[in-house]
């Protein structure tokens, strides 16, 4: 993050400016890069002038992520960020697969992690009483072939993947993000998802980063507080999952609080168009619904000047520069209105997984797609809508039921906050289709009610939940996305509770819609 860094440097040098608003105040430019100058020579004593290594970093949301940022800038290495959250077995996973320099942590996590126990160095303590682990000798970055940040994303074996991506790749994504929302030099950001994903630091630091305005933090969410600290900063734009703005958007009230947003990006989860609407309604900014991932970030937006239906009803248009498509079973382009899989190529295409510290390149089709795992659908207008995920079904007496469909239906309903279709397991079918929903009132809903619902809206009968299970919350992610995995458990949690007639969550005997 060479580049970035020294432009954030330029502009500090001509004038002091405001960084990072977080929970412990205001942070000037010039005190970040006081701080990171301490860090860097902390994290990599050993390397030569000008020169840096690989440092794994505990991101949470605060300045310290943006100083730890600026060092490893500094010197030209390579940062990787993990979230505190992470499990001592995970993080074991991705010292191995990266082979850091150095780590950089507060203690607690030092401690959890076993850290020492994993990686012999000196320790020093920085940034305010956390300390840096720090390895001997002379570290080299070419090993990741021109890769500045590691990212980690859950895998399908449940070992977390490091993606690793190039500075040209977050400045692509950041540039074009910029462009898309009207920002200018000097417009604050609010970072309100953990900056441990990549997706979030990318929009988050980086895009701070490359305006040189206030990044504008929550170390927790709370939605007033992050409704009050954007107001009060007078953010521009900031990106978050769908829960998120829905919930500030219930908090906001009507009130239009934030009125002097330009956007708010929204990823990661099921989204649908009535209950964004109103969501933006009530802050008083433009929601827009983008496609993007941690392998090729935020490839896809629609602008802020689209009408509703293109900002909320589907999922944007690629970035100038990025190639989307579907293809169909023949591996044929599907052309407008076909549904198939999705695979995407263009300059915010990762360089690979981090793998016992090197760069493992990703298996791309012979003319260089990144098959994306999605089911996609393009329009004559160029924009796109996300299907779901090819791997997101039901199989129920060997029919195969696509969940999102279910979830999209369900979320029209008026009292429907937010839902989740998961499968829970029959001895006789295979799978049952359960729904763990959110109200907008807080309080339960019955089968009938929903299944009433599905039949106005025309969703085939096969395909209705067959349980209904009332929630306060539905799982999520370190990073805020929803927790498939958690929802499934918490399901089958709820199913066996009901069938020991324990059950305290609205819910209704099953019936066979086949």
């Amino acid at each position: 993050m060479r580049q970035v860094v020294r432009e954030f440097q330029q502009r500090a040098e001509q004038g002091d400016f405001v960084a990072v608003i977080d929970d412990a105040g205001s942070h000037t430019a010039r005190r970040l890069l006081d701080e990171a100058a301490t860090l860097a020579g902390a994290m990599f004593p050993g390397a030569a002038e000008g020169t840096g290594g690989t440092a794994v970093v505990q991101a949470d949301n605060s300045w310290r992520t943006v100083a730890a940022s600026l060092a490893v800038g500094m010197r030209g290495g390579v940062l990787a960020v993990v979230n505190r959250h992470t499990t001592a077995a995970e993080f074991a996973a991705a010292c191995d697969d990266i082979r850091p320099d150095a780590v950089v942590a507060e203690r607690s996590a030092m401690d959890e992690w076993a850290v020492p126990e994993l990686f012999t160095g000196r320790a020093t303590p920085v940034l305010d009483d956390w300390t840096c682990l720090s390895a001997p000798g002379q570290p080299d970055v070419s090993r990741w072939a021109g890769g500045v940040l590691i990212g980690l994303t859950s895998g399908s074996t449940g070992r977390p993947k490091g993606v690793v991506q190039s500075e040209e790749a977050l400045r692509y994504a950041g540039t074009s993000t910029v462009r898309i929302n009207g920002l200018v030099p000097g417009d604050a950001v609010g970072a309100i998802v953990p900056l441990s994903s990549t997706a979030a630091y990318c929009f988050g630091v980086y895009l701070a980063l490359l305006l040189g305005g206030p990044l504008v933090l929550t170390a927790k969410w709370d939605r007033a507080l992050a409704l009050r600290r954007m107001a009060d900063a007078e953010v521009r734009w900031t990106m978050c999952v769908p829960t998120m703005a829905l919930q500030m958007g219930a908090e906001a009230g009507g009130s239009g609080v934030l009125g002097g947003v330009r956007a708010i990006t929204v990823g990661g989860g099921p989204m649908d168009r009535g209950a964004l609407a109103r969501a933006e309604r009530s802050l008083g900014t433009k929601i827009l619904r983008v496609f993007g991932m941690s392998e090729c970030l935020g490839h896809t937006s629609p602008s802020p000047d689209d009408p509703e239906e293109i900002r909320l009803g589907r999922d944007g248009r690629p970035f100038p520069g990025t190639d989307v498509r579907a293809l169909t079973p023949d591996e044929a382009v599907a052309g407008p209105g076909v549904s198939g899989r999705a695979q995407v190529r263009g300059p915010s295409l990762f360089l690979g997984y981090a793998r016992a510290g090197r760069v493992e390149p990703p298996a791309l089709t012979d003319d260089g797609y990144f098959p994306t795992g999605d089911l996609l659908m393009t329009h004559d207008d160029g924009t796109v809508s996300i299907m779901g995920r090819e791997k997101d079904i039901i199989i129920r007496g060997g029919r195969n039921i696509d969940i999102t469909e279910i979830e999209r239906a369900v979320a029209g309903y008026a009292r429907v906050a937010r839902a989740c279709v998961a499968a829970v397991p029959d001895e006789v079918l295979g799978e049952r289709i359960a729904l763990l929903v959110v109200t907008e009132d807080g309080g339960g809903i019955d089968l009938a009610e929903i299944t009433e619902h599905l039949d106005g809206v025309g969703l085939a009968k096969p395909k209705w939940p067959e349980f209904v299970y009332a929630v306060e919350e539905l799982p999520q992610t370190k990073v805020g996305k929803l927790d498939r995995s958690g929802a499934r458990e918490l399901a089958h949690r709820l199913r066996d509770r009901s069938d020991g007639g324990n059950d305290h969550h609205t819910h209704d005997r099953p019936h066979d819609p086949a």
